[in-house]
C-alpha cells in the first residue's frame, strides 16, 4: 500500500478510536451521575408526574383528536 493509503487507515483509527472512548466516557459518566442522583429520594418525587382531573386529561384528549383531524383533512 502507498503512504496515502496508510495515512488514511491511521486517521480512521484514531477517529473511531476517539469517539469509542468519548462515548465510552459519556456512559461512564452518566452512569456515576445516576447513582449520585439515586442517593436523594426527594429528586425521584419531583420527577413524577402530577396527578391530573379527569377534565384535562379530556381536554388533552379533545386537542390531540382535533390536530389528527386536522391533519387528515389537508
Amino acid at each position: 500500500m502507498s503512504d496515502i493509503m496508510w495515512d488514511g487507515v491511521n486517521l480512521m483509527i484514531m477517529g473511531m478510536g476517539s469517539v469509542f472512548v468519548f462515548l465510552a466516557l459519556l456512559v461512564l459518566g452518566i452512569m456515576i451521575m445516576s447513582k449520585i442522583l439515586m442517593r436523594f429520594p426527594e429528586v425521584e418525587i419531583a420527577a413524577r408526574p402530577q396527578n391530573r382531573t379527569s377534565d384535562e386529561e379530556m381536554a388533552e384528549v379533545a386537542a390531540v383528536a382535533a390536530a389528527v383531524k386536522l391533519v387528515h383533512q389537508r
